[in-house]
C-alpha cells in the first residue's frame, strides 16, 4: 500500500512537472513575439532614418525625413503590434480563411469570393493618383520590413497566434490596404440584411402592419410602393428563423452596422472662443479593438488620431490645423436584384435588352485538412450573384430566379484612400471638403473644423436610381426591368454640405439628415431616431461649450427612449391595485413599477431599473409580434422604439398588435404590458435571483471584447477576452448596443471603440481613448491597459509635442537604411 502511494505521488508530481514545464514553454514561445520597442534596426525601403517614439500608453509618434518614410514607419509599427489582426483582415477580404481554419470558415470564404472584394481592390490600384500610390507603397514596405525582421531574428513569428495557425505571411501589397477599406465598407453597410428582413416580413404582414414594424423615420411622407407579393406573386412566406452566423462572418447582423456620434461647436458657442469637435465611432467590440492610435509627423505638420491596421491613414483625429470625425451615414448603397433565369438555358438571365450570359469564373478554395472546393462564381450586369443560403436570400427568391447584389463598395475605381491622405494634409476647411469628393465607400458623415469654422458633409458615392424604381430600394426588385437598375453612381457634388450654422452647433448620431423625395432620399433606413433627441437637448441646453461638456455628452447614459416609453406603456399600471403580500408575483410587479416610476432613465451599470426596463420592453415586443411572425420574430431581438410607440398610441390602427391572433379573447395593450412585465420579472428572477434590489444592469450589460479566433477556446478565452461591466444601452449617447440574442440578450457587443475630443483653443489639451489597448499580444501590458480607462470614461492626452512623447516613452525604435 505504501509503495503504491509513493508511486502515485511520483506520477502526480511528474504530471504536474510536465504540465508546468509545458506552460513555461508556451509562455516563453508566446513572449518571443513581444516586440522590443527600444532598439535600432537596419531595414530596406528607406533612404533616411525613421524614429518611432512610443509614449507611456504605447502610442507611436513617428518621425522621418519625408512623408514616405513616415508612412513606412506606420506600416512597421502596425506590424509590430497588430500583425495577426492585419493578416486576418487580409485573408477575410481575399476569401482565404479556410486555408488556416479549415471547414469552419468555408461559408465566409465563399461569400467573399462571390462578392469579389479583393478583385475590386486589385483593380482599384490603377485608379490611385501618384501621391496616394506612393503612400500605399511606402506603408507596404514598412509592413514587409517588420516581417523580414521577425523572420531574421526568429521573433516568435510576429504574434503568438502564428504558433497555432499558418505561420507563413505573404508580403503586404497596396491592394491589401484598399481591400481593408472595402472590408470596412461591408461591415458598416446594413442595407442588404435590412432589405431581406423587411421583404420576409412583407410576405406575412399586410402593408399597414409592415409600416408599424418598419416605420419611416418621422419626416416627409412616402407614396404607396409595390410589395414583395406584388413584385413576385408566386413567392410564399416563410417564418423560420435565419441561419446561424458562420465563423468570422464579416457582415454585421441587422441593427449592428456602423454607428457613431459627432459634435462640432463653432467659436460663438465655445467658452474659449475656438471651435471644438468630438467624435466616437461605434463598432463591434473585439480584442484587440480595430483602432490603433498613432501620431505621424508629415511634411505638412503633425497628425494624430485613430488608424486601422492595414491602412496608412489617420481616419479620425486632428492635425495642427484641422479636426475631423466620422459617423455612418446609412446611405442606401446596396440593392438586392432578383434576376430571372432563362428557362431554356440556365446560363443566361434576363436583361432589358433580352437574355444575357452570366460572367462566370471558377475559384478554388483551399481548405486545411480537407479537399479543396471549387466554386463557380457568377456575375450579372447588376452585380455578383449570391447563393440562396447567404443572408436567407432563398426565402425571398422565387424558383427560376437568383439574387444579385448591386453595391457601391464593389467599385473597381475606388479612390477612398486618397481622401484620407488629403484630409491629413489639408490646410483649410475647404481643402478637407474638397478631399471628400474622392471617397467611394463606406459612405460617412465627415465632421470638420479648422478652429474657426465648422462643417459636415456626406462623403461616399450614392447610387443613381430611377424615380420609377418599383420598390425604391426598400426590398429586392426585379433586376430585368430598366427602372430598377442603377444608372451608375451620382457625382460627389450631389452630397449635401452643412457649414457653420447660425446656431453654432452641428451634430450627428446616424440620424436622418435630409427630407428629400426618392431618388434623392439618401436613405429609407437610418441608424438612429432616439439618440439625436438627447444630443439636441444637451447641446442646446448650454450657451457655451467646453471640452468637458462634450466629454459629458459622449458619456451620457440617459435613455430618452425609456423616458418616453415607460409612461406610455405603463400608463394604466402605475400605482394600481391593492398591496400584495410579499413573495407573490403581484408584489414583485408592484416593487418593479415603484422603482421605474422614480427612475430618471439613466442606464447606470449599478442600478436595477435599467435591467427591469430593458427586460420588460424586450418581453413586450416579443409578445406583440410572436403570434404574427412566428420564428421570424427572432430576427427582431432588439427593441424597436418607434414600433412600440405606434402600437401604444394606436397610430394607424397599430393597437391591433396587442390582440393575440390565436386566442378567442380580445387582448388590450394594458393586458399585454402587464403580462410582459411578469414575463420579464420571472426571467430576471431565474437569472439574477429573487431580490429585485440586488439586480444590476452592469451584470447583464457586460462589454465583451472577444478575440475573434481564440475567444471561444477553453482556458485561452480567459486570457485573450476582455469583459467589463458597462453603463449605457441601445439608445443612449454612451451607446452600448445589445446582442439581442439568447441566452444573453443584453450583452454589450457594439460600442464607442474610439473617443476623441479636440479643443482648438488649446489643441494640446485634446484627448482620445480606445476600448482595449495598442498591442494585439495578450501577454503585453498594453493589450488592455486603455480598456479600463475607457470603461471608466477616462481619456489620455492627444499631444503633438514630441518632448512630451519622449518624456514617458516606453521605447524608441530607430529604423536605419540597410547598407
Amino acid at each position: 500500500m505504501e509503495r503504491a502511494f509513493r508511486w502515485t505521488v511520483r506520477i502526480v508530481a511528474a504530471v504536474l512537472l510536465v504540465a508546468g514545464l509545458s506552460v513555461v514553454a508556451v509562455l516563453w514561445l508566446a513572449s518571443r513575439s513581444l516586440p522590443d520597442y527600444d532598439r535600432t534596426e537596419a531595414v530596406r525601403g528607406i533612404d533616411a532614418p525613421v524614429e518611432i517614439v512610443r509614449n507611456t500608453h504605447n502610442v507611436p509618434h513617428i518621425f522621418g525625413a519625408g512623408d514616405a518614410d513616415v508612412f513606412f514607419g506606420l506600416g512597421y509599427a502596425h506590424a509590430q503590434d497588430r500583425l495577426w489582426q492585419m493578416t486576418l483582415l487580409r485573408r477575410t477580404a481575399q476569401g482565404r480563411l479556410s486555408e488556416v481554419f479549415g471547414n469552419r470558415t468555408l461559408r465566409t470564404d465563399e461569400l467573399m469570393r462571390r462578392l469579389g472584394i479583393y478583385r475590386a481592390a486589385t483593380a482599384s490600384v490603377a485608379a490611385q493618383d501618384p501621391e496616394t500610390m506612393a503612400m500605399l507603397r511606402a506603408y507596404a514596405a514598412g509592413v514587409n520590413a517588420r516581417i523580414s525582421v521577425v523572420n531574421r531574428d526568429a521573433s516568435g513569428r510576429g504574434a503568438p497566434e502564428f504558433f497555432l495557425f499558418e505561420p507563413q505571411i505573404a508580403p503586404w501589397q497596396p491592394a491589401d490596404s484598399i481591400a481593408v477599406v472595402k472590408l470596412m465598407a461591408l461591415q458598416l453597410s446594413g442595407h442588404l440584411t435590412e432589405e431581406v428582413r423587411r421583404a420576409r416580413a412583407s410576405l406575412i404582414l399586410p402593408d399597414e402592419r409592415l409600416a408599424d414594424l418598419h416605420p419611416d423615420i418621422p419626416g416627409s411622407g412616402t407614396v404607396v410602393l409595390a410589395g414583395m407579393r406584388d413584385l413576385f406573386p408566386t413567392l410564399a412566406p416563410t417564418q423560420f428563423a435565419g441561419a446561424a452566423t458562420p465563423d468570422l462572418w464579416p457582415v454585421a447582423p441587422s441593427g449592428l452596422a456602423g454607428a457613431s456620434n459627432a459634435f462640432a461647436i463653432a467659436p460663438n458657442r465655445a467658452a474659449a472662443g475656438a471651435a471644438l469637435l468630438a467624435n466616437d465611432p461605434h463598432m463591434g467590440l473585439s480584442a484587440p479593438t480595430l483602432w490603433y492610435l498613432a501620431r505621424l509627423e508629415l511634411e505638412t505638420g503633425g497628425v494624430i488620431g485613430g488608424t486601422i491596421p492595414g491602412m496608412p491613414i489617420v481616419l479620425v483625429g486632428r492635425s495642427e490645423r484641422m479636426g475631423w470625425g466620422l459617423t455612418s451615414t446609412y446611405v442606401d448603397d446596396q440593392d438586392v436584384m432578383i434576376e430571372r433565369l432563362n428557362p431554356d438555358d440556365p446560363t443566361q438571365y434576363e436583361t432589358p435588352d433580352g437574355w444575357a450570359a452570366f460572367e462566370t469564373e471558377r475559384s478554388i478554395v483551399s481548405i486545411k485538412d480537407a479537399s479543396p472546393v471549387t466554386l463557380t462564381l457568377r456575375r450579372t450586369q447588376n452585380g455578383p450573384v449570391l447563393t440562396a443560403g447567404q443572408f436567407d436570400l432563398g426565402t425571398i427568391t422565387p424558383r427560376g430566379h437568383v439574387a444579385a447584389l448591386a453595391w457601391t463598395g464593389l467599385s473597381p475605381e475606388d479612390t477612398s484612400m486618397r481622401t484620407g491622405l488629403e484630409i491629413m494634409r489639408a490646410e483649410t476647411l475647404d481643402d478637407a471638403l474638397d478631399a471628400a469628393r474622392h471617397f467611394i465607400a463606406p459612405a460617412q458623415n465627415l465632421m470638420l473644423t479648422d478652429g474657426t469654422r465648422t462643417a459636415m458633409t456626406i462623403m461616399g458615392r450614392q447610387p443613381d436610381r430611377d424615380a420609377r424604381h418599383q420598390s425604391q430600394g426598400r426590398i429586392p426588385a426585379p433586376g430585368w426591368l430598366g427602372a430598377n437598375r442603377w444608372a451608375g453612381l451620382k457625382p460627389a457634388e450631389a452630397n449635401p454640405v452643412w457649414e457653420t450654422p447660425e446656431s453654432g452647433l452641428l451634430g450627428n448620431t446616424n440620424n436622418k439628415v435630409v427630407d428629400r423625395p426618392f431618388p434623392d432620399h439618401i436613405s429609407h433606413y437610418w441608424g438612429d431616431s432616439q439618440r439625436v433627441q438627447r444630443m439636441s437637448r444637451l447641446l442646446q441646453a448650454r450657451e457655451v461649450h467646453t471640452r468637458e461638456s462634450l466629454i459629458e455628452a459622449q458619456l451620457d447614459s440617459v435613455s430618452i427612449t425609456a423616458r418616453a416609453l415607460l409612461p406610455l406603456v405603463g400608463r394604466d399600471l402605475w400605482f394600481t391595485g391593492e398591496s400584495a403580500p410579499g413573495g407573490t408575483p403581484e408584489r414583485r410587479r408592484q416593487t418593479a413599477l415603484q422603482l421605474l416610476a422614480a427612475w430618471n432613465g439613466e442606464m447606470s451599470e449599478h442600478l436595477p431599473e435599467p435591467l427591469i426596463y430593458a427586460a420588460w420592453m424586450r418581453a413586450l415586443q416579443d409578445r406583440l409580434i410572436r403570434d404574427d411572425l412566428g420564428p421570424l420574430a427572432n430576427e427582431y431581438g432588439r427593441v424597436q422604439p418607434l414600433f412600440i410607440e405606434r402600437v401604444f398610441r394606436d397610430i394607424g390602427g397599430a393597437g391591433t398588435w396587442c390582440d393575440i391572433i390565436q386566442s378567442t379573447a380580445v387582448e388590450t395593450c394594458t393586458m399585454v404590458a402587464r403580462l410582459a412585465l411578469d414575463d420579464a420579472l420571472q426571467w430576471l428572477d431565474d437569472r439574477y435571483g429573487a431580490r429585485v434590489e440586488t439586480w444590476r444592469w452592469g451584470d447583464a450589460h457586460e462589454a465583451r471584447h472577444d478575440h475573434p479566433v481564440l475567444g471561444d477556446v477553453p482556458l485561452l478565452g480567459a486570457i485573450v477576452n476582455i469583459r467589463q461591466s458597462t453603463s449605457g444601452g441601445d439608445h443612449t449617447l454612451q451607446r452600448g448596443r445589445t446582442s439581442g440574442e439568447d441566452p444573453d440578450p443584453f450583452t454589450n457587443v457594439h460600442a464607442a471603440t474610439y473617443r476623441g475630443v479636440y479643443d482648438f483653443a488649446d489643441p494640446e489639451s485634446s484627448v482620445f481613448i480606445t476600448s482595449t489597448g495598442q498591442s494585439g499580444h495578450p501577454l503585453s501590458r498594453h493589450y488592455d491597459d486603455l480598456g479600463e480607462l475607457w470603461r471608466r470614461g477616462e481619456y489620455i492626452p492627444m499631444t503633438l509635442d514630441p518632448d512630451l512623447a519622449r518624456a514617458g516613452a516606453v521605447g524608441v525604435t530607430t529604423l536605419r537604411p540597410a547598407p
